[in-house]
């Protein structure tokens, strides 16, 4: 994968819409309106696509393993019928207290992408909707962009003052994201 565009996503809140009360089943797991066809449009402009999700309501006993396969399996599926694909998703199981280096805002799902996929991670944009996901990108180097879909507008509400002096790029969603990014390619 060395020397190809690369693009880091959350997940929840980014892709498909979030709840407070957690994302436990295929029948909750809902695309964002725009954001399948955004991920296509990177893909067909060359970009490989990343997933990086804390995903702690596995170890919490909200959902099995295989309820999380299923709705990565449906994200699979609605960008296969558009000729698209992500390359790979990488999720953090741990609850808060299991004191793990892969939930974020710690940078742990970035190196181990980094690593099995032979990527520099340096300077790639990373789409997310809460502070950790921007905290987890500055780690390694990435370029975090922030998104007001799911908790994005109380990312911008709790972090103003940090948000303008790291100066970062705020989009309504996915698709202006995208929209962006690609105007500048």
């Amino acid at each position: 994968m060395s020397g190809q565009k690369c693009i880091v996503l959350d997940r929840d809140g980014v892709i498909n819409f979030d709840s407070d009360e957690y994302i436990k089943s295929l029948v909750e797991w809902r695309p964002i309106p725009g954001s399948i066809e955004a991920m296509a449009r990177l893909y067909k402009a060359g970009y490989r696509i990343l997933v990086m999700t804390n995903q702690s309501g596995l170890a919490r006993g909200y959902f099995s393993a295989n309820e999380l396969n299923a709705m990565h399996d449906e994200l699979h599926r609605l960008l296969a019928a558009l000729g698209a694909k992500v390359d790979a998703i990488f999720y953090c199981p741990h609850g808060p207290d299991d004191h793990c280096d892969c939930r974020k805002p710690r940078p742990g799902l970035f190196t181990r992408a980094a690593e099995s996929l032979a990527v520099d991670l340096a300077g790639v944009p990373a789409i997310g909707d809460s502070f950790r996901d921007l905290e987890a990108a500055r780690a390694v180097g990435a370029c975090p962009v922030l998104v007001r879909t799911g908790k994005g507008e109380r990312t911008i509400a709790k972090n103003t003052q940090q948000l303008a002096d790291w100066n970062m790029p705020i989009f309504d969603d996915l698709s202006a994201a995208v929209d962006d990014l690609l105007s500048r390619d």
